[in-house]
């Protein structure tokens, strides 16, 4: 019994363990009530399979899927990657993309590597509605319309242009030469390169298949075609490592070269042999900058460890390089944007009509879910923007002997400099140049005296006329071409005054006759390294070529015949002054003499009278100041300062005048025939200009009709048109720069003269290829000899002493005076008076302010009764003046001597009219009467030698009386006898 019990004991734990594996067999697979499994989303992969890098990238997504769901294992979606191969060819690619679409039913596509493969695929998956996201490691822009459902994950090449841009310029390095890949994706960086400045010299296409032997040509070519050392490369890294080693074979990694790569694979040094490090020893690097983290570094460390697993017999497995980084970036948005769109639908709908393939059903939701996905990745910052991924940092890398270095970073907002996590270290750290061996070499300049140390080739225009400038003649000992001239001897000084000697030779061109625009597009047709001569600067050759600094003067304008004798106009005597300062002058004539006036009316007899007589006084008084002729005193000193004042600009206008109308009349015995481009248009008058120049298309701006213009190539036809006039088959004008007018004014002193205005150009300056780095140090090489003055002694070579026809300028054309020139003294004349004014007026109405209350009419506002009562108090003669108390005091003296002569007789007719009127009062005040009557003569001298005021009171006072003792019937006859002695007053 016990065995038994010990065996079921021992048996029960077996059992109870077969019973669970059975109850987990039927019921374990199955899911929990209430749960579903992940909604697949397929996504689709197109690499090269066959490739050692499209298993690398294969590896790399496949990392990122698991490593997101890794993560998130809760996730309702699960990406199910669909593989297919293409190897590079363009058909492949869009045949796997088909049958993506159509038989795996994908909801997006990743891939393929190269640009060109992934703008086909894109055209298949927008017109299916599929998102096809392309990281590959050069893009071009995205266009808008022809691909909407394209996304890239990857930097864009035009991103390249800033960066590239900033290096050039921070070493004032010009333009460059491209040598770009031949093919879309090479190119795309052209117009970016443009819009940011630099300037392109040259442009070298290199076929993608190119073998060693047209890589030489290609360099070759480069070399010799252009006097630029700074050369931009742009292509794939395998292409450009070649490249370099055929340019260290070439000698073109020399001393004095300067490389810019734009290909970021080409800055991983575990993927750069001795060869490569050797050959490109000096380049610079501009590449995306990825920062170092924790998570990169682990997947790095993961990556080859899985890489070595899966790919047999391998000898060197390499780190991940930025497209790997930007492919595992790609997969895990793909992972997370399937997941924020929720897709629980199949990828394409069918057409039950047609039963043909339709368009996605979840593509614009997922589309949309991409561009909103924002993540911190491996390779930085993961955010979209117009389907493009962020402009990322760029980090500047030197080849150096032991492999590479970071001379520096680049961002938008902080531009260059030396520490990421410092902005303000602007700027590089010492780069090794090619050629150099250490951190202390120099800076390049940039270009060389001569491409391929052969001479430089040098146009000269050949002229007809003019020669001072440039004259080809024919040497007679050499039997080769003699070229000198003011050009030829400005060009010969800069190129001597060069840090390094040039060697060139000069080449006439025999077209330039025509026009000049075919002489300078010799340069950008590469007939030419330079062009040398009275070459204008202008905005549209500016176009195709770079100028140097000018080193003419600029301008041009017209020189006319001139006309001897003088002007017979009867109102010649008005031209030394303009109208407007004509005009002016009679203004403040007329207001200097209502200043005095105002200020005089009160108190001055002399300024009063009838309103006709006082507005004569206003303009007698003010003109008379012309010939200091004005004889009314003055009693204010107010009035007095004013016309100080006054008479010292009188002084300066007549003077002025005197002098002006004198050199008119003595000086000014030429005259131009014509001073009015207008008035040469309005009488359809025939115009001339030189040969080979641009001012037909500048007369013809003016409005000159084409038929108009002449031609001519020499200062004796200029002066033989210019004499014979328009109507006699010769010209009225000739158009041409300040430099030529002025030399032919030289040789023709005399009959001829510059006039009308000076319109602007930039003068004549040297022309090299677009982009030269030559020019700017021939542009400062010209301003040294302008400063140093050696370009003074050029120019008295060609043209003589300067000033030798000045004699006859200082008599051409004198000007009459303007207003401007006397506007100072009409402005202290002005202010003068106007504060004289002021402070009289206000004087007046303090002293005065309680006659002009009492005798304002009612109410506080001012009114017009009230402005009237004002002037009319204003008008009156102000009685306690000293001028008019002595005026009053002259003119009662003259009275009594008068009324002496006549007292008896005035005495009787007194007495005779008082006699019935003292009689009728009845006897009273009869005796007062008859003893005022009793001596005439004496009581009108008494009264004459009185003042107005004494008698005045007395009149009143005598009133008065008679009124309080007179009788009603007398008050008639008193009236009438104070109006008698008020008339005999």
């Amino acid at each position: 019994m016990m065995r038994r019990m010990e065996t079921l004991l021992v048996t029960l734990p077996t059992s109870l363990l077969l019973l669970c594996f059975l109850l987990f067999v039927l019921f374990g697979h199955r899911p929990a009530a209430g749960t579903e499994l992940p909604v697949p989303v397929r996504v689709g992969v197109i690499i090269n399979l066959a490739s050692a890098t499209g298993k690398r990238l294969q590896t790399s997504i496949r990392m990122a899927v698991e490593d997101y769901y890794s993560m998130h294992p809760n996730s309702s979606t699960r990406v199910e990657l669909h593989f297919r191969h293409s190897p590079g060819d363009a058909i492949a690619a869009i045949s796997a993309a088909e049958e993506l679409v159509t038989n795996a039913q994908v909801h997006a596509v990743i891939g393929p590597e190269t640009p060109a493969e992934a703008e086909l695929v894109a055209t298949v998956g927008s017109r299916a509605h599929i998102p096809v996201l392309s990281y590959s490691d050069t893009a071009t822009p995205i266009s808008a319309s022809g691909t909407p459902f394209l996304v890239r994950t990857c930097a864009d090449d035009s991103f390249l242009a800033a960066p590239v841009a900033d290096i050039l310029g921070s070493f004032a390095w010009r333009g460059a030469v491209l040598v770009h890949e031949d093919s879309r994706t090479g190119t795309g960086i052209v117009p970016a390169l443009v819009d940011v400045g630099v300037g392109i010299a040259r442009r070298v296409a290199v076929p993608v298949d190119a073998s060693d032997d047209r890589l030489d040509a290609v360099l070759y070519r480069a070399m010799s075609k252009t006097t630029t050392r700074i050369f931009v490369v742009h292509m794939s890294p395998s292409l450009a490592r070649r490249m370099f080693r055929r340019a260290k074979k070439a000698g073109m990694m020399s001393q004095g070269y300067v490389w810019i790569a734009t290909a970021s694979g080409l800055g991983d040094e575990d993927r750069l042999s001795a060869d490569d490090i050797d050959a490109m020893q000096g380049v610079v690097i501009v590449r995306p900058h990825v920062r170092p983290t924790i998570q990169a570094n682990n997947f790095a460390a993961r990556f080859k460890a899985r890489l070595s697993k899966e790919v047999a017999g391998s000898q060197e497995i390499h780190g991940p390089s930025l497209p790997l980084l930007w492919a595992y970036d790609t997969a895990w948005a793909v992972a997370a944007a399937a997941e924020a769109a929720e897709i629980s639908v199949p990828a394409l709908q069918t057409s039950a009509a047609t039963s043909s393939t339709g368009v996605s059903a979840t593509g614009e939701t997922l589309l949309k879910a991409v561009l909103d996905t924002t993540f911190d990745g491996l390779a930085g910052k993961f955010r979209l923007v117009e389907r493009q991924l962020e402009m990322p940092a760029y980090e500047i890398v030197n080849v150096v002997a032991d492999g590479t270095r970071i001379v520096g970073f680049w961002t938008e907002h902080s531009r260059m400099s030396q520490d990421m996590m410092n902005p303000s270290s602007q700027g590089l750290k010492q780069i090794i140049w090619p050629g150099e061996q250490s951190e202390q070499s120099h800076v390049p300049k940039g270009w060389a005296v001569s491409p391929s140390g052969l001479e430089l080739v040098v146009s000269v225009p050949v002229k007809h006329g003019f020669n001072q400038f440039v004259d080809v003649s024919d040497d007679p000992t050499t039997g080769r071409p003699k070229i000198t001239g003011y050009c030829i001897d400005v060009f010969d000084a800069v190129m001597k005054a060069l840090p390094s000697p040039v060697s060139y030779q000069y080449v006439p061109f025999n077209g330039s006759s025509d026009s000049y625009d075919q002489l300078v597009r010799l340069v950008p047709q590469q007939k030419a390294d330079v062009v040398v001569g009275d070459v204008t600067i202008t905005s549209s050759r500016m176009g195709e070529v770079d100028y140097t600094m000018p080193f003419t003067e600029s301008g041009w304008s017209m020189v006319v015949a001139v006309q001897t004798g003088r002007s017979t106009s009867m109102f010649f005597f008005l031209k030394p002054l303009t109208a407007s300062l004509w005009l002016a002058s009679f203004a403040f004539f007329v207001f200097t003499g209502f200043v005095v006036w105002v200020i005089e009316h009160r108190i001055n007899p002399e300024f009063r009278g009838t309103p006709l007589q006082q507005l004569g006084l206003i303009f007698y008084y003010a003109f008379s100041t012309l010939v200091f002729a004005h004889r009314e005193k003055l009693e204010s000193n107010l009035s007095r300062f004013v016309v100080i004042i006054w008479v010292f600009v009188v002084l300066i206008l007549t003077s002025s005048y005197t002098a002006s109308l004198t050199s008119m009349l003595t000086v000014q015995q030429l005259e131009p025939m014509v001073t009015d481009v207008k008035e040469l248009i309005r009488r359809g008058d025939y115009v001339g200009y030189q040969e080979g120049s641009f001012m037909p298309s500048e007369l013809k701006k003016m409005n000159f009709d084409e038929s108009k213009l002449r031609v001519y190539s020499t200062p004796e036809q200029y002066a033989e048109a210019l004499s014979k006039g328009s109507s006699n088959g010769g010209v009225a004008a000739i158009f041409d720069e300040i430099p030529y007018l002025k030399l032919f004014l030289s040789q023709y002193c005399d009959g001829y003269a510059m006039v009308g205005p000076i319109y602007k150009d930039a003068g004549f300056g040297f022309v090299f290829p677009k982009g030269s780095p030559m020019a700017p140090d021939v542009s400062r090489a010209i301003v040294s000899l302008t400063e140093g003055g050696d370009m003074a002694l050029i120019e008295r070579k060609w043209f003589g002493d300067p000033g030798a026809c000045d004699s006859q300028g200082s008599g051409m054309g004198t000007s009459s005076l303007s207003f401007w020139s006397f506007s100072g003294l009409f402005l202290v004349t002005g202010v003068a008076s106007g504060l004289m004014l002021v402070v009289n007026l206000a004087t007046f109405v303090y002293r005065e302010r309680r006659e002009l209350s009492a005798a304002e009419p009612g109410g506080r506002s001012m009114s017009l009764r009230r402005l009237r009562a004002w002037l009319q108090h204003y008008d009156r003669k102000d009685t306690r003046s000293p001028s008019f108390k002595q005026w009053e005091n002259d003119g009662s003296a003259r009275s009594g001597v008068e009324a002496e002569k006549t007292g008896a007789t005035k005495g009787e007719s007194i007495r005779d009219f008082t006699a019935p009127a003292a009689r009728s009062l009845g006897g009273s005040g009869d005796s007062d009467i008859a003893a005022a009557a009793s001596s005439p003569g004496e009581e009108v001298a008494n009264a004459a030698s009185t003042s107005f005021e004494q008698r005045m009171e007395e009149a009143a006072v005598l009133s008065k009386e008679i009124q309080a003792t007179s009788a009603p019937y007398g008050e008639a006859s008193l009236k009438s006898l104070l109006n008698c002695e008020s008339r005999e007053d």
